[in-house]
């Protein structure tokens, strides 16, 4: 009996797995036009409940969201956010209605491994949890001193997650941390750095910094439509070719 549940459960993945490759790979197939690519990008997590969210008026307003999977292994208990094993508890949620409206979906993971050990345990959870879901990129969100050597366990977390598979890695950083910690963005595919200002919840500033970035995290008081509460909003680089990157950033090879 076990053998007959154990088999079912592996043809059910298998089977999800499929449907949201299909899903994920329908996004490659939108017309990318400067319309597009000048909406925002969201990024979410399960502290953004789905049943706050309108998925369709939010999916017109957007033009890609990045979906948390992990909190980290160093959650410490249960939230409303995410479970005891750190991932997060609205990730399958969120992206099987982006997709399923056609938007394409990357995906995160907040970085809180304290050793070289723990960062490639976290990527190995995170990318068993994300792949399933065929996403556009895999970002490292990297906000947290969590080792003495944030550089060597940034690097382990990227080099593991790019041995399982992942084609596109990108890393989340603000410029004092990285500099602060002398974490290196060399290996990486793509940046993506939060500069707010004043956070008003308008564009105002850009990082001040010589990294060749590719998104911008503009705020953390944003609104969008489709959800009556505050979230992060995001804009493509300026200093770059605004379809280029999206394409980038934004569809499957």
């Amino acid at each position: 009996m076990k053998a007959q549940e154990e088999a079912a459960r592996i043809a059910a993945e298998k089977k999800a797995s499929q449907a949201a490759a299909k899903k994920a790979s329908s996004t490659s197939s939108i017309e990318i036009t400067e319309e597009l690519v000048s909406k925002p990008i969201i990024d979410l997590s399960g502290w953004q409940l789905p049943t706050s969210i309108d998925y369709d008026v939010m999916s017109e307003y957007i033009s890609g969201a990045i979906i948390r999977v992990q909190s980290g292994m160093n959650t410490t208990k249960d939230n409303n956010a995410s479970d005891i094993n750190g991932l997060d508890k609205a990730y399958k949620i969120h992206i099987e209605e982006f997709q399923e409206r056609q938007v394409p979906v990357a995906v995160y993971a907040y970085v809180t491994g304290k050793s070289e050990e723990e960062m490639r345990k976290e990527a190995k959870t995170f990318y068993k949890a994300a792949e399933p879901y065929n996403p556009t990129f895999y970002w490292l969100d990297v906000e947290e001193k969590t080792m003495s050597d944030m550089d060597a366990g940034v690097e382990a977390f990227r080099s593991e997650l790019e041995s399982l598979g992942a084609k596109k890695i990108g890393i989340y950083i603000g410029t004092y941390f990285m500099d602060d910690h002398s974490i290196s963005v060399d290996k990486f595919d793509a940046v993506w750095m939060p500069t707010y200002g004043s956070d008003s919840g308008y564009f105002e500033a850009l990082p001040s910094t010589d990294i060749d970035y590719d998104l911008h995290q503009y705020t953390s008081r944003g609104w969008a439509a489709g959800i009556n509460e505050v979230v992060d909003l995001n804009q493509l680089s300026p200093n770059k070719d605004k379809i280029e990157t999206y394409k980038k950033l934004f569809t499957l090879e």
